[in-house]
């Protein structure tokens, strides 16, 4: 597949503050990372909806929408006098539900396709899932069609490839692949050799608090040291090293989720309460950089039936399922056991 740059520059452009237009459909800017000057210019009326995820508009109130709405149906907002991007902040972010005076009637209006798509962006660039959506298209503006980036999506390019020698282990070299949807770099560790048989597998998503700082609210980082003593003891294997933080919401997004949690909402329902679905991951992106590294059929370490069942999906055949389970502790047993109960994870 050839290199298409253009869906990660529409992430990038979401990022920056700037508008990003869907082919055949109109523009958006981010609420987030869009200033009020930048809103301003491009809506001179004040007449531009908001877009925000179903699941986000169900906890709102908005919309006759069900509980259980999908997060991924988009919502739009009629824009009210009242609602400029400071108001429309205090209905994105959860963090300001208690502390929000009950708000009137909002008419949630009709959603094109695109708005699909420009939520689909929003959690690609690590943003709230909450857009102004844009009469005109501005002149400059980053162009994305919506095809386009579901082709990108699952495809990566290999960048680099370097031995690394890692204290105790079996020769292992790493190698850097791109992300053609957001940009984004995830690294596949190569352990030793296989020994003809389908290696062990172990797809780690990115945890800055608990990978690096050692956070206790979760267990990802003695299992990322666990995957590589099993994979070093067996003599060789894999670890994909995934950027997905946060369940694939990205760091900021975790960290509100985090908030949430201090007030006695579990993992699940903080996900939703921000708008995202329970788990964002996609597991396309594994299967395809199995597949550039050669690996068809695997063992896998993991208790989540979701990875089994991603990587099957996309044609990567799990030929074992590992068990990957380690000792709770105080600050992450009411995380763990949410895991099983409301995600399904095994023993």
């Amino acid at each position: 597949m050839s290199r298409d740059d253009a869906t990660a520059r529409a992430v990038a452009a979401l990022r920056a503050g700037r508008p990003v237009a869907i082919e055949g459909g109109p523009a958006y800017l981010a609420l987030e990372t869009g200033s009020a000057a930048m809103l301003d210019l491009l809506d001179e009326d004040a007449k531009a909806p908001l877009l925000l995820s179903g699941g986000r508009a169900a906890i709102l109130g908005l919309g006759n929408r069900l509980a259980a709405a999908d997060p991924g149906d988009p919502v739009r907002i009629e824009r009210a006098k009242w609602l400029g991007r400071d108001q429309a902040l205090s209905l994105a972010d959860p963090a300001e539900d208690a502390s929000r005076a009950p708000i009137g009637p909002l008419k949630p209006l009709g959603h094109e396709g695109s708005d699909r798509t420009a939520l689909t962006l929003a959690r690609l660039a690590g943003l709230l899932p909450a857009l102004w959506v844009l009469d005109t298209v501005p002149s400059g503006a980053a162009t994305i069609d919506a095809q386009a980036l579901e082709k990108a999506r699952g495809q990566v390019e290999l960048v680099s490839r370097a031995r690394l020698p890692l204290d105790a282990m079996p020769s292992s070299q790493m190698a850097v692949f791109r992300d053609f949807s957001n940009g984004e770099e995830h690294a596949a560790l190569i352990v030793g050799a296989f020994a003809g048989r389908p290696p062990l597998i172990r797809l780690h998503s990115e945890c800055l608090t608990g990978d690096v700082f050692g956070s206790l609210k979760c267990d990802c980082g003695p299992q990322l040291r666990e995957a590589l003593d099993r994979i070093g003891e067996e003599g060789g294997g894999v670890l994909l090293y995934l950027r997905q933080e946060g369940r694939g919401i990205g760091l900021a997004n975790k960290l509100r989720a985090y908030a949430l949690q201090d007030r006695g909402l579990d993992t699940v329902d903080a996900n939703r309460r921000l708008g995202f679905a329970d788990d964002e991951r996609d597991y396309r992106l594994a299967a395809a950089v199995l597949r550039a590294l050669g690996i068809a059929e695997v063992r896998l370490l993991t208790n989540n039936p979701a990875k089994v069942a991603g990587l099957e999906g996309e044609g990567v055949r799990v030929v074992e399922r590992v068990a990957h389970y380690l000792p709770t502790n105080p600050h992450n047993a009411d995380y763990l056991a949410t895991k099983k109960a409301r995600s399904g994870h095994l023993d």
